[in-house]
């Protein structure tokens, strides 16, 4: 079996886990895009309150950075990894596509390429939710830093 026969089985038995990947990030970007809203109404109901770090006046600067950035994590990662996962699910199905375009199945062209770019257009939608809302909770959750550290002094 050549090489390359090789690398193209092994590259089509990533569409299903990518394509699993990319629905999981979409999930996770409506989940937290729901939190979201909800701490949004919380912090409009009470502006200047601690809502999430509250609980840890004893901790130190470190302890508190690291519980911030936890809190941030899945987010972070999500916005970054989910445009990764959109072009592999965008680039496993163009090999067939190709091989159908040469051979001038048109059919097979596009029953290769609509979930192709399907995928890629979910992935980019959960980046662009899971940005947004890691960027303005980053926002918030050092604004409580700061005042928290203002209050110990």
């Amino acid at each position: 079996m050549p090489l390359e026969s090789v690398l193209f089985s092994i590259s089509q038995g990533f569409l299903w886990p990518v394509t699993l990947l990319v629905l999981a990030a979409f999930a996770f970007s409506l989940l937290s895009l729901g939190g979201f809203v909800v701490e949004w109404y919380r912090r409009a109901k009470a502006p200047g309150k601690l809502l999430i770090l509250p609980l840890a006046p004893t901790r130190s600067i470190e302890s508190l950075e690291l519980l911030i950035l936890r809190e941030l994590e899945g987010l972070r990662l999500c916005s970054r990894i989910a445009p990764m996962l959109g072009l592999v699910a965008t680039m496993i199905p163009m090999g067939p596509a190709l091989i159908s375009a040469s051979s001038g199945a048109s059919q097979g062209v596009a029953q290769n390429l609509a979930p192709a770019f399907a995928a890629v257009i979910i992935a980019l939608v959960s980046a662009s939710i899971t940005f947004w809302i890691h960027t303005v909770r980053r926002r918030w959750l050092l604004t409580e830093l700061h005042q928290l550290l203002e209050q110990r002094s």
